[in-house]
């Protein structure tokens, strides 16, 4: 009996992370979207972010905490769950795809007057090759700790990090070069998609980075957990899977 309380304590039953979390995804994302955009109140927009955006991180960094320090109630749960939430991803990127694909096959010319007559279909090749390079990188981290290398593992995951953040500058680049041609969200149809759908992307890339950066924190302190380290390499190995859609359909369709 004392032995199955011992064990008992040790189980991760509940936790108030994911709920502070959600509170921070919905006051710091969508709550100050409608603030700044739809009622056009920076002061409210400021407010929401700022609460929301502590509670977002704390959430976060107590979450990643009990997930390396306590035992699950049953183990490797994860690998098998985290297929479902990115099948969700899935129907959301394809409900995007198919909004731009019926507005492109009805379209009378293509594309529609404002856009630029010449994009640039080099930076999307390069931020492409930038993309499945930290594919390969996460990879070879996740070898290094499978043979115990954690210092291995932190380097080759300290360079995915790089790489990724080279991908989101590549990604500012374009948007201020475009936007300095007038080619904004608000130019025309194509140009509306075209951030809708890019940023979108972008915006799991900066996940996946956040996912890395809570990763990679604890290591520093030589504390992992494979399975978190396993379902943020199939997050990112997703999120450059999608990319290659993105590339084909928004730049050079």
């Amino acid at each position: 009996m004392s032995n199955h309380a011992a064990e008992h304590t040790h189980h991760w039953e509940y936790s108030w992370a994911p709920m502070v979390l959600t509170i921070g995804i919905v006051l710091a994302v969508p709550s100050t979207f409608v603030a700044w955009f739809v009622y056009n109140n920076p002061s409210l927009a400021s407010i929401l972010a700022g609460i929301g955006t502590p509670l977002l991180l704390v959430g976060v960094a107590k979450w990643v905490s009990e997930g390396l320090s306590h035992k699950p109630l049953i183990e490797g749960v994860s690998p098998s769950a985290l297929p479902v939430f990115i099948i969700s991803e899935v129907f959301i990127f394809l409900g995007l795809f198919v909004s731009y694909w019926t507005m492109r096959l009805s379209a009378a010319t293509w594309p529609p007057a404002g856009t630029p007559e010449h994009m640039n279909l080099s930076l999307p090749v390069l931020m492409t090759i930038i993309l499945v390079t930290s594919s390969v990188t996460y990879h070879v981290a996740e070898v290094k700790m499978d043979h115990g290398d954690l210092g291995g593992f932190r380097s080759w995951l300290f360079l995915t990090v790089l790489l990724g953040l080279a991908f989101l500058g590549c990604t500012v680049y374009e948007y201020n070069h475009l936007l300095h041609l007038g080619f904004a969200p608000s130019t025309n149809a194509y140009s509306t998609a075209f951030y809708s759908i890019t940023g979108f992307h972008a915006s799991h890339v900066i996940v996946g980075l956040g996912v890395f950066l809570a990763v990679l924190i604890p290591a520093l302190f030589g504390k992992t957990n494979k399975y978190f380290v396993f379902c943020a390499g199939m997050y990112w190995h997703f999120v450059d899977v999608v990319w290659f859609f993105v590339a084909s359909q928004v730049y050079y369709w």
